[in-house]
């Protein structure tokens, strides 16, 4: 099968502005950021974009702005999963219309699904457009698990899906939709701090929300993994673990925007609900940033 997709992708985290609307211009810098950093493609409206607290005209608008800033020079994946079946298929088209490389597709959310309705929710919206799918395996939010042999089926059923980014953080589970159904759909380990885990395994890649902070050296790790230089890829990683670890360890997008802050890039906090990092988590990672001076975006 193709493997046009692959390596790390960076899950863009979406700025804020003081008044709580979309900062288009920090966007557009944070697109810079990875792409300058050597990432293989950038997510739209991701978990990590915290696409679930806008409207549909600011996806649509978010989708639109990463297109057009990224200028073809890497893949766009953009999430189009929502509630309804009906609003999925409508970002997933207007997406196509966008300019997007590939959909990726989230299960409904709220009220969780029968295996049975997840499958017909993916595959009506793969039917709608005609570009490749990647499902997005998050069942701590859908309730909704799916395993890599009905991964698999689906992917032999249905021509455009091709990818799956799997965010079970079970690394049993992700080998087996790895080496049982590779020949089908390429797998995108959506846990970052199993990066260094999942390449050595054989996975096609990651999308990793820490490469919104760090993507020159999350790609730095992945290419010397790809080179069978593994000392080289366990030092690098040895070194940037302690901030890796400390982000997944907190609340993830507020710990990523903290990061951020601290690294030059003000984005803003998450959006409400959601709040900010605690001041104590907060220093911890800015401590770390500190240590890592090559992050700076000032560079």
């Amino acid at each position: 099968m193709s493997s046009q997709l692959s390596g790390v992708l960076t899950a863009l985290a979406t700025p804020f502005a003081s008044d709580g609307e979309i900062d288009e211009k920090t966007l557009r810098r944070l697109v810079d950021r990875s792409i300058d950093g050597g990432v293989d493609g950038v997510v739209a409206c991701g978990s990590t974009g915290e696409f679930a607290a806008m409207s549909a005209a600011e996806r649509r608008h978010l989708v639109e702005t990463v297109i057009d800033q990224a200028a073809g020079r890497v893949p766009v994946v953009a999430q189009t999963g929502a509630l309804s079946t009906r609003e999925a298929v409508e970002l997933s088209r207007h997406a196509q219309a966008a300019g997007a490389s590939v959909l990726m597709v989230v299960a409904p959310y709220y009220e969780p699904l029968t295996l049975d309705e997840t499958l017909r929710y993916l595959r009506t919206v793969a039917d709608a457009v005609d570009i490749p799918i990647m499902l997005y395996n998050l069942p701590g939010a859908t309730g909704v698990n799916l395993t890599p042999d009905v991964v698999g089926q689906l992917a032999r059923e249905v021509e455009n899906i091709r990818y799956i980014k799997d965010t079970s953080a079970d690394m049993a589970q992700a080998g087996q939709l790895i080496h049982r159904h590779g020949d089908v759909i390429s797998t995108f380990i959506g846990w970052d701090s199993l990066l260094l885990t999942s390449i050595a395994e054989g996975a096609a890649g990651v999308m990793a929300g820490t490469a919104n902070v760090m993507p020159a050296e999350l790609v730095s790790v992945h290419r010397a993994l790809r080179a069978g230089e593994l000392d080289r890829a366990r030092a690098e990683w040895a070194r940037i673990y302690p901030l890796m670890d400390t982000i997944m360890s907190a609340p993830f997008i507020p710990a990523i925007k903290s990061a951020l802050e601290a690294v030059g890039i003000p984005v803003g906090g998450p959006r409400e609900p959601l709040l900010g990092l605690d001041a104590a988590t907060a220093a911890r990672i800015s401590a770390l940033v500190e240590e890592l001076p090559q992050l700076s975006a000032a560079r």
